[in-house]
């Protein structure tokens, strides 16, 4: 099977290709590298030219508001590239819980993302992940300064990488789901604890002060960013992931 992944020369995608290519299928990957212009169309025909499968693994350069022009126009461009070149199967990356978060401009801009994939002309998929364990640090340095360390109980289900990559190329060489799958972490968290866990294992001796306004996830109510009671469960647990990543 021939697989095109956008973004394939990202932090995911790259894993992606290399996992494809493992079990037998031809994976392209597709980026501003390799000559694909998501904005204006520019090299999509010739990457696409064959595929059965095209995986979006693209994201906005911003997290502002100008994310939902990014993801409006890159869809609508992939989606029509998609069907001039006969392509079976589009398959995007999402994020668990995004269409419950409308006060963040990015989630917004992912959940418009998934409606034009799901209600356009081609068989799909949406996989949703939770917050990648590799990112947990970069969330805690936007609410921290040399002293504390800021941050609501948000509830989170992280999960590795790895496991998202594993969660990619299943659903991607399978039928289409036709709808979405939730992918998360085995164990769920209050990000004030994570903050806990993650400063105790790096030595870091700063507390934790639980603050309910403070970033990006604040915003986020209740269990909304948790997997649910039908999401698929990866098996990498995020202390074990720690301690092998000191």
């Amino acid at each position: 099977m021939k697989v095109t992944v956008i973004g394939g020369t990202g932090m995911i995608g790259s894993q992606v290709v290399k996992k494809l290519t493992a079990a037998g299928h031809q994976a392209v990957p597709a980026a501003t590298s390799t000559g694909v212009d998501l904005i204006s169309g520019e090299g999509l025909d010739r990457a696409l030219e064959g595929a059965e499968t095209v995986v979006n693994l693209a994201n906005s350069p911003t997290f502002d508001a100008a994310s939902l022009d990014f993801f409006r126009t890159s869809t609508r461009n992939l989606l029509a590239a998609g069907e001039r070149a006969g392509v079976l199967h589009q398959v995007v990356l999402s994020i668990v819980g995004v269409d419950q978060v409308p006060e963040v401009d990015y989630y917004r801009a992912k959940t418009l993302q998934e409606t034009l994939l799901l209600e356009g002309p081609t068989p799909c998929s949406v996989v949703r992940a939770t917050q990648f364990f590799e990112f947990v640090e970069t969330i805690l340095s936007w609410t921290s300064d040399a002293s504390t360390v800021r941050l609501p109980t948000t509830r989170l289900q992280p999960m590795a990488a790895d496991d998202v990559v594993d969660a990619v190329a299943e659903v991607s060489t399978g039928a289409p789901l036709a709808g979405i799958r939730n992918v998360a972490g085995p164990d769920v968290f209050s990000l004030d604890e994570l903050g806990r866990i993650t400063l105790a294992a790096r030595g870091d001796e700063r507390p934790v002060v639980i603050d309910e306004s403070a970033g990006l996830f604040a915003a986020a109510p209740g269990d909304a960013l948790t997997g649910g009671p039908d999401a698929h469960l990866a098996p990498t647990h995020y202390r074990d992931w720690l301690r092998a990543a000191l």
